[in-house]
C-alpha cells in the first residue's frame, strides 16, 4: 500500500492529540507513504497562520514521507485547479489511495479509483486496514 497524505492530512497530523496521528503510525510502520512540496507547502502556511506550534511535528510527519514531485498529469475527472497537484500528486507518484479529509472537493470521489489511485477518507481507509487486519 502506497498512500499519498494531503496537506489537511498533514495539517491535522500536526496537532497535539490528534485522532489522526494514530492512523498515521500505522501507515508508517506498515506501509509506503509519500506527499509532495504541493501538500507540505499548503500544510505548513496553514500551521503558521493557525497553529504554530504544530511546525515541528509537521516536519517529523514529512520526513516519514517520501517526497515526489509536484506534478501536473492530464486526469481523467474533474477537480479545481487548486487540487489538480494533489490528486496528479498521487498518480503520478503511484500511490494506491490519496488520503484526504476533504470532503468538499474531493469528496465525489471517495470511493473511487482515478487512474488507479483510490481516494478516501481517513474513516474509510481505517475500516480497509482492519479487513486487512492491520488494526
Amino acid at each position: 500500500m502506497r498512500v499519498f497524505l494531503d496537506a489537511n492530512i498533514l495539517f491535522s497530523g500536526s496537532l497535539r492529540g490528534a485522532r489522526i496521528r494514530d492512523l498515521l503510525g500505522i501507515l508508517f510502520e506498515r506501509a509506503e507513504c509519500v506527499t509532495n512540496g504541493y501538500a507540505v507547502e499548503e500544510a505548513r502556511r496553514n500551521l503558521e497562520l493557525k497553529f504554530p506550534e504544530g511546525l515541528p511535528q509537521l516536519e517529523a510527519l514529512v520526513g516519514e514521507c517520501e517526497l515526489v514531485p509536484t506534478s501536473s498529469v492530464k486526469l481523467e475527472v474533474t477537480v479545481k485547479s487548486k487540487d489538480m497537484p494533489i490528486l496528479g500528486g498521487a498518480v503520478s507518484g503511484q500511490a494506491t489511495h490519496l488520503l484526504t479529509g476533504d470532503e468538499r472537493d474531493f469528496g465525489h470521489l471517495f470511493g473511487q479509483n482515478v487512474q488507479g489511485v483510490t481516494v478516501v477518507s481517513p474513516r474509510m481507509l481505517a475500516e480497509e486496514l482492519v479487513r486487512l487486519g492491520w488494526i
